[in-house]
């Protein structure tokens, strides 16, 4: 009888080792990456907004997807030309 319960004492012990361990990597993992902070610095970034609003528009312009007029109206909106 003594036998049956160490067992089954010893294996949820186990578990709990286990769970803490993945829990300690976890834990680490984003201690060392900056977490969910980095990114919303990351999307807050505003030159990073713009320097893509303006790739995009180079694109569509590129493609032909915009008159000459348009892309011009549109920089000078974004305050990236004159």
């Amino acid at each position: 009888m003594m036998n049956g319960i160490g067992m089954g004492g010893g294996w949820l012990f186990g578990v709990l080792i286990a769970a803490g361990i993945v829990l300690l990597i976890i834990l680490l993992v984003r201690s060392l990456g900056g977490g969910v902070k980095r990114d919303r610095r990351d999307e807050q970034n505003m030159p990073r907004q713009s320097s893509s609003a303006r790739q995009l528009l180079d694109e569509r312009y590129a493609r032909g997807d915009l008159t000459t007029e348009e892309y011009q109206e549109r920089i000078r909106v974004l305050g990236d030309g004159t």
